[in-house]
């Protein structure tokens, strides 16, 4: 409060003074700014100050020093209190300078006593002085100029500060070792010629910086919890290291710091003329090298890092022979510190791009050659983290790709080196990679200009294709952007390279290669795609180049919808490009047809093009507004809601246009395509149309209009208040007013227009706060309070607070929450004299000076009367005061509106407020307890806790007494035979669980609001101790003993902000209350249960989950550390010998938790670090002989996947559009890899006794099958996985060879497939008689099926290529014979021909086609066989499981082992199956070959084979039929116009041919 103090002294001072009137004013302006909260209010406050300080600086020059100092001591004061913000620190240093303009040495003297008024000498600097030192060293000359002069007391304080720190170890969260590590930096950076010689001097040494100098280690070896403090202390030390007058002296220091971190500590460290012990390290975490090498990368001097070392035998620099090696083990060590260790990578690089001469000039030769190891290692370590998951990583690869490929381009160039291999190689590296793979489009773009935009395109064939696969993807639409941007930019380079090309010719080339692309994007089905494309691609090549506007506007020239989307998404981008685009005749009336179409997205593609302007103040034209006034009514009933936010964004456009253009005519401007004479008519036309909007939308309103055009037409309001109203909204960062908006406001009621505050728009907003819908409520509310005035008249707020009263005595939620939402409105529109004139209790109208605790004190009293209601009878208060709608109310007038929370931090108010908080969070304990016994049977709040929910029967039984107790017995008979919920069971339910999810949000939102670090000190004191301890006791009693799920969310949500909010504080002891409620969570789950809580353990996980989502992500998570290892130790202990079935177990508790952990949102990152040990305790519960171990086990694997896979994105079924490769995975998680090889090798190898189920064999197959192929070579950690998978073909279960072939692909890398696909083809058996085992041949043709099928076009593998495995294929035709038995292989061989069309002679295709007409035409008629009967193929783990009787190795040809010595009737039984399996098997066999005949034909296009396929439609086997046709609507034969015709008119025929129906 000491500017406070400081402006009224001025204000007295100069009251009689002539220059009093701007003073005043500008003190009013200081005092605003120091009075608001919201930046933009704060900004906008001292502009205003800085204008009426320029007008003030030629008053106070002609004033002595004396008249002058009261100002300057005043701003000078609210500059120190806003040492917070560097922008606003700045601006009041500019108001002071400009004030002093002619006394700049008695504000030099104000500055200098301010500063050295901060802390006496030898006393402990405090935060705020702290940031008081940095700001005015940072941004203030005469600041700097103090410290200069002062420069050994402030390193006295200094070091004073940090040794109290250290030794006192303040709250975690805390900043204060930050600030006085970022003050010594910047003391460092500042003034390095003054701190020089106190480092580097033997005479100038100085003890007070020595003794700094160890403290600053001590931080850095971590001695400071904080991660980013510690960080912080490395670039501190590397800025002193700048402060060397020698580039030798800074590099021996930094090369000292090194050495004694390899030390573990030990020694003595020499820095200069400085010698400091090394500090003790407790817990080495490897941590002080990355902040040693962060620092040095991040600031220190480039000759510093170049020169050259004189311990080192050879020449030898910091860059090269210290850093580089740093920085790759740490990639490798730091898993936790992903993000900072990859940052310190392209920092190197960065440097070392720098220093490129330098290093030169001390090595001689070349540092990049190709057989160096440097580049070796660095090539590995980019391709090894390319896939990092990890937030922010990626971008540090990207930059280290660029920057590692420039190097090398410089060095070449300098070497004269024509040679360059490293180009070609990461080329065919990056074309052999997946498409799905996000990594692989980075290094593509930062090759193109290296090595041509042609020998890209050449040696990379599918990357158009596999470009418009990735526009239709979301997460990898930015980076194909990018590679189309590239290769166009470098095609433009070399096109116009030596020759000035004209415009079209450019454009016809760009035609060639990218006009099928774009044309085939932008007149896609898929909106996704199509968007991207238009946003993209399309505008940004036609401001490439304009002249491809003509092809394009070519191919979009039709009238089906997929030309008119795509001429409407060229045509904005023209707009965009060109500013205008005159809409006349035919372009006109197409505009029109797709304002009318059916399609959302046509529609609003139009709007859009009507609605754009690349200039804000260009008019619309009479045609636009005529089209929008047609438009906008017809479109306000969509249901989409995606349709209707871009409906009012696009508006908001429209009224942008015509708000600044009508602007620029009233200040006499001329906008932008408007014709001369026609100023006044668009002004008119302008305001015209916004009082059309307006009533248009106002008529929407009715209380009759539907949901869709109510939320409408309020968005279309709000658009209309936001943009032409003069409210200023200092939360917006966008689209406030323009000073210059009254004058228009004016304009347009003159003309009687713009009314937009009238009573009847109050009114029918009014009746939308009591809509059935939260979102009209909350918009209707959200424009009343931000836009309309400031208070209601007061008959309007008396209705509408009856109106309340009465709706949060309602039943139902929908009208209870609107009663909470109109308590919430009249509190923020009302003032001190509407409340006196309301019905308030007697206690709360003696606080109506203050309106938000008057309204809280009411509400509580509500509350209060409707809980005293339910203890006397609850069936009652369920139907009449339920409690949860006082609740809701109190929530939204306490934590929503701000003028309640400023009342809060109020000193005055302090205690009032204290109370009134004290007696809610009672009361709502009181009501938990009570609803929660109501519940359980058990009555009051002083019931008996039990820690395990009641189940679902308790809970309706215990509903069932409320109920007789409420109606009495006399329903008794009649009730007992009801099987479905009573109204009043509904009452109590809904009574009950909304009240407690509203107690959650409610406490946890006042925790997060009082608890707030950054508020002043004393706020905390709101919610005292005991107060915080009740409400923790009433949220373990939510997330233990309620089941309702409704309720649990809530809470939760609730009580995570309860648990960051404890965490977070500086107060020690409520910090330690999470850490308590977790210790009595484990405790309670390592006990016994009195019942169960299955169904994911109902809340009880809820409870850990909440706690570690607190814990603030720079504190190293500890608790989530515990609470993981407590669960995977109580898990992984053995079962009891017996156990309840009907009680909970603690180990499948542990798995439910540790599911909730891995799912929650805000862990991610965090739990990566423990991924292994829960992957395998989940691998091990699958297992258990216990079912419910069985069960949490797969639901935490199902999450493990999820977590460490990232969220799937599919482009359709089986076709996975995003992926992480092998390679990446095991990289990143390299423990893993040995728990899943593990598995495998366990259920590929031999085992005595025969064949055993390995249960958790398909999940770890499941979990490979999701991954992409790499690029890695033989000595990969992924090579280890191909011997067992290839094993796996032999399994006697179909469904383990079927996921064990789609886990084989991403183990192969594409260069390796044809290899082993020779080699599988080689192992098929030539001869019948060498059939050793049909599941063997069966596995190995799934698995040459799944290498030739994954990713098309990315396997590299051509027609010739792929030849000699067409031999081998060739060789053992009789497969597909019936010599082959099995009809299962048969159908999976020919699969496999059909992958390989072209390679095969021409007499082996017509052999095939001989097996397929004799096979399907032996068909009988009949329609019971196979499939048919099943209407659908059955799924494969049915199939085979009748296949494992027929077909197994050594029981295909006789009996299962378990089946001998049983009688005929089971050997029957046995037939019987057999005989299924061969209908179901000769069904698949026979849909496979119509497939393979219809592929044929429409590959071919001949008439034969189209024939063919027309005469298997005909044919009366009913499973031919199926597969030709669902052959036909899978689309497959789309790109055969002569197969598509003929199967239609067959298809036809049948339907007008009818016997009987000519005469």
């Amino acid at each position: 409060m000491g500017a406070e103090r400081e402006a009224r002294a001025c204000a007295a001072f100069y009251g009689q003074l002539g220059i009093a009137q701007p003073v005043l004013s500008c003190l009013r302006c200081l005092r605003q700014f120091a009075g608001s909260t919201a930046k933009r209010c704060k900004d906008k406050h001292l502009e205003e100050a800085l204008l009426l300080s320029r007008v003030l600086s030629e008053g106070l020059r002609v004033l002595g020093e004396a008249e002058a100092r009261p100002l300057l001591r005043c701003v000078l004061a609210f500059q120190m209190e806003a040492t917070g913000s560097s922008s606003s620190f700045q601006k009041l240093e500019q108001i002071v300078t400009q004030l002093a303009v002619g006394k700049e040495a008695l504000l030099a003297q104000e500055v200098g006593a301010l500063l050295a008024g901060l802390a006496p000498q030898g006393e402990v600097l405090s935060p705020g002085d702290l940031q008081s030192v940095c700001m005015f060293m940072e941004e203030s000359s005469l600041g700097r100029q103090h410290w200069r002069q002062n420069l050994a007391p402030l390193l006295q304080r200094l070091a004073t500060t940090l040794r109290w720190v250290l030794q006192s170890q303040p709250a975690p969260g805390g900043t204060w070792d930050y600030l006085v590590i970022k003050a010594c930096l910047q003391l460092f950076q500042v003034l390095p010629k003054d701190v020089a010689p106190l480092v580097w001097s033997t005479a100038g040494k100085s003890e007070t910086l020595q003794s700094l100098l160890g403290l600053l280690l001590e931080v850095a070896w971590g001695k400071a919890p904080n991660k980013d403090t510690r960080l912080l202390a490395g670039t501190a030390l590397s800025m002193l290291v700048n402060t060397a007058p020698q580039p030798k002296h800074g590099a021996s220091a930094m090369l000292a710091l090194f050495q004694l971190s390899d030390r573990a500590g030990a020694g003595e460290l020499k820095f200069g003329e400085l010698a400091v012990e090394a500090p003790p390290v407790l817990e080495p975490d490897g941590l002080e090298k990355l902040v040693l090498t962060r620092g040095l990368l991040t600031c220190c001097r480039m000759d510093v890092l170049s020169c050259q070392l004189e311990s080192f035998t050879h020449k030898a620099c910091l860059l090269l022979d210290v850093v580089f090696p740093t920085v790759c083990a740490l990639t490798k060590e730091q898993k936790d510190c992903h993000y900072y260790c990859f940052q310190a990578c392209a920092l190197w690089l960065q440097r070392l791009r720098e220093s490129l001469p330098a290093v030169w000039h001390l090595t001689g030769t070349r540092i990049l050659a190709q057989d160096t190891e440097l580049l070796r290692q660095l090539t590995r370590l980019v391709w090894d983290n390319a896939e990092t998951p990890v937030e922010g990583v990626s971008e540090f690869i990207h930059s280290s790709f660029r920057l590692l490929l420039e190097i090398y381009h410089l060095e070449c160039q300098h070497f004269q080196d024509q040679e360059r291999p490293l180009y070609q190689q990461m080329l065919q590296r990056v074309v052999s990679m997946p498409w799905q793979i996000k990594a692989k489009y980075v290094p593509l773009c930062a090759i193109v200009p290296y090595v041509g935009s042609q020998q890209v395109l050449d040696t990379y064939a599918d990357l158009p294709q596999h470009l418009l696969s990735c526009l239709s993807t979301n997460h990898l639409c930015p980076a194909a952007t990018e590679v189309y941007k590239a290769l166009v930019r470098q095609q433009c380079a070399e096109w116009q390279d030596g020759q000035r090309g004209a415009e079209s010719a450019l454009a016809e080339r760009w035609a060639l290669c990218w006009l099928p692309l774009l044309s085939q994007a932008l007149r896609s089905p898929l909106p996704i795609l199509q968007s991207n494309a238009a946003n993209h691609l399309l505008a940004w090549t036609l401001r490439q180049l304009p002249a491809t506007q003509a092809p394009l506007a070519a191919r979009f020239s039709g009238q089906d919808t997929a030309s008119l989307r795509a001429w409407v998404s060229l045509l904005k981008a023209q707009k965009s490009v060109a500013g205008a685009l005159p809409l006349r005749g035919e372009a006109l009336e197409r505009l029109s047809r797709c304002l009318g179409a059916r399609e959302e997205g046509i529609r609003l593609a139009a709007l859009g093009l009507l609605c754009c302007s690349p200039s804000t103040n260009r008019p619309l034209s009479g045609t636009e507004v005529r089209l929008l006034r047609e438009f906008l009514p017809l479109n306000l009933n969509c249901d989409s809601s995606s349709f209707r936010q871009l409906l009012q964004a696009a508006v908001r456009k429209a009224l942008v246009r015509l708000r600044d253009s009508s602007l620029a005519q009233l200040r006499g401007k001329v906008p932008r395509g408007t014709e001369p004479g026609e100023g006044a008519g668009q002004l008119a036309q302008a305001v015209g149309f916004v009082e059309w909007l307006l009533q248009l939308s106002i008529a929407s309103l009715s209380p009759g209009s539907n949901y869709q055009r109510k939320k409408t037409a309020l968005l279309l309001l709000a658009a209309v208040l936001e943009t032409c109203t003069d409210t200023w909204s200092p939360e917006r960062k966008k689209g406030q007013p323009p000073r210059t908006m009254a004058t228009l406001l004016s304009y347009a009621r003159q003309s009687g227009c713009w009314d937009f505050f009238s009573q009847p728009n109050l009114l029918a907003l009014l009746s939308c706060l009591q809509d059935s819908t939260n979102e009209i409520r909350d918009l209707a509310s959200e424009l009343l309070v931000c836009y309309f005035p400031a208070t209601f008249p007061e008959p309007i707020a008396l209705a509408l607070f009856q109106l309340a009263q009465d709706a949060l005595h309602s039943p139902r939620v929908q009208e209870a929450e609107a009663g909470a939402v109109l308590m919430k409105t009249i509190l923020q529109k009302s003032d001190s004299g509407t409340m006196k004139s309301l019905a308030l209790e007697a206690e709360a109208a003696l606080t109506l000076p203050n309106r938000g605790l008057c309204f809280a004190q009411h509400l509580l009293h509500v509350l209060q009367a409707q809980y005293a209601a339910a203890c006397q009878d609850l069936l009652q208060a369920a139907a009449t005061a339920p409690m949860h709608g006082p609740i809701a109310a109190l929530r939204r007038c306490l934590l929503q509106v701000p003028e309640v929370a400023a009342s809060m931090r109020a000193a005055e108010l302090a205690q009032s407020w204290q109370e009134l908080l004290t007696r809610l969070v009672t009361t709502a304990r009181d009501i938990t307890s009570f609803l929660l016994g109501a519940l359980q049977s058990q009555q009051g709040p002083g019931t008996d806790e039990r820690a395990a929910a009641p189940s679902f029967a308790d809970m309706g039984n215990a509903i069932g007494s409320l109920i007789m107790l409420g109606k009495g017995r006399r329903q008794e008979e009649e009730e007992e035979d009801s099987v479905l919920l009573s109204e009043e069971h509904s009452l109590i339910l809904t009574c009950c669980w909304v009240s407690v999810k509203e107690i959650g949000l409610l406490l946890g939102g006042l925790a997060e609001l009082l608890l707030d670090p950054a508020l002043p000190a004393g706020s905390g004191s709101l919610l005292p101790l005991p107060t915080l301890q009740t409400a923790t006791r009433v949220f373990q009693e939510i997330l233990l003993r309620c089941r309702h799920w409704g309720a649990v969310e809530g809470c939760s949500m609730g009580f995570t902000k309860f648990c960051a909010a404890l965490l977070n504080h500086p107060d020690a002891e409520l910090q330690a209350i999470p850490q308590t409620i977790l210790e009595q969570g484990l405790e309670t789950l390592s006990g016994p249960r009195s019942s169960s809580i299955t169904r994911r353990a109902a809340g009880f996980p809820m409870l850990f989950l909440c706690i570690v989502s607190g814990e603030a992500p720079a504190q190293g998570r500890p608790l989530l550390t515990r609470c993981v290892q407590m669960l995977l130790a109580l898990a992984t202990t053995a079962l009891p010998q017996d156990w309840d079935q009907t009680l909970d177990l603690p180990q499948v508790c542990a798995l439910h938790v540790l599911q909730t952990l891995v799912r929650g949102a805000g862990l991610g990152g965090a739990l990566l670090r423990h991924a292994t040990p829960m992957v395998d305790l989940a691998l091990r519960g699958l297992g258990s002989p216990c079912w419910a171990m069985r069960n949490a086990a797969i639901q935490l694997f199902s999450a493990l996947t999820s977590r460490l896979l990232g969220q799937q994105r599919s482009r359709g079924e089986g076709c996975l559009a995003e992926g992480v490769s092998l390679q990446a995975f095991l990289g990143q998680h390299p423990q893993l890899g040995a728990v899943l090889l593990g598995e495998l090798g366990a259920a590929a190898g031999p085992v005595p006794g025969g064949p055993h189920l390995r249960p958790a064999l398909h999940a770890v197959l499941t979990l490979l099958a999701q991954l992409q192929p790499g690029t890695d070579g033989p000595g990969s950690p992924s090579a280890c996985f191909l011997g067992p998978l290839l094993a796996l073909a032999e399994s006697p279960i179909y469904a383990v060879r079927a996921m064990a072939a789609k886990a084989l692909v991403p183990v192969v890398p594409p260069p390796w497939r044809r290899g082993l696909l020779l080699r599988l083809a080689r192992q098929l058996p030539a001869a019948p008689g060498r059939v050793r085992s049909h599941n063997a041949v069966h596995g190995r043709l799934l698995q040459m099926r799944a290498l030739l099928a994954s990713a098309p076009g990315t396997s590299g593998l051509s027609t010739e290529a792929l030849r000699p495995v067409a031999l081998q294929l060739e060789a053992r035709g009789w497969l597909l014979t019936p010599a082959q038995r099995c009809p299962l292989v048969r159908a999976a061989f020919l699969q496999i021909l059909a992958l390989l069309p072209a390679s095969f002679s021409p007499s082996f295709a017509q052999s095939i086609r001989a097996a397929i007409g004799t096979e399907l035409g032996s068909l009988p008629p009949g329609g019971k066989l196979g499939c048919t009967k099943l209407q659908v193929p059955l799924p494969a783990r049915k199939i085979m499981a009748v296949a494992f009787l027929a077909a197994s190795p050594g029981v295909e040809c006789g009996e299962p082992p378990h089946s001998r010595g049983h009688t005929p009737h089971s050997r029957l039984s046995i037939g019987r199956r057999i005989l299924v399996f061969l209908q179901v098997g000769s069904a698949i066999l026979h849909q496979t070959m119509a497939h393979f005949t219809c592929s044929e034909a429409a590959r071919l296009a001949d008439g034969e084979r189209i024939g063919a396929v027309c005469s298997l439609l005909r044919q009366p086997n009913p499973d031919v039929q199926l597969a030709v046709l669902s052959w036909v609507i899978a689309g497959e034969g789309g790109t055969c116009k002569e197969l598509e015709k003929a199967l239609g008119l067959t298809l036809l025929r049948p339907l007008i041919v009818v016997p009987g129906s000519f005469p």
